[in-house]
């Protein structure tokens, strides 16, 4: 069973992350991945949880404000984050 999961996982880093980047080193690799994981645990949109990020970060807006949406790269630029500016 738990080699069903770190299939998924691999499979998931590979179709998101290495299929799109062009790798030139060891550190680079290791930066891209740490950076991935990272993005993978607490902002990309999870099926099971209803397109919702595992460990959200801001509450969402209940009085109907005006937002200002923060715009952040990562993975190299390769995965866009938005988040609500403080």
């Amino acid at each position: 069973m738990a080699n069903a999961f770190a299939e998924r996982w691999i499979g998931t880093v590979r179709r998101e992350l290495l299929d799109r980047t062009i790798i030139w080193n060891q550190r680079q690799l290791q930066r891209l991945v740490i950076d991935h994981i990272d993005h993978y645990n607490i902002h990309r949109p999870h099926r099971s949880l209803d397109q919702r990020p595992p460990a959200p970060t801001q509450p969402p807006n209940a009085n109907g404000q005006q937002l200002r949406i923060v715009r952040a790269t990562r993975c190299g630029g390769l995965v866009n984050e938005h988040r609500k500016a403080a």
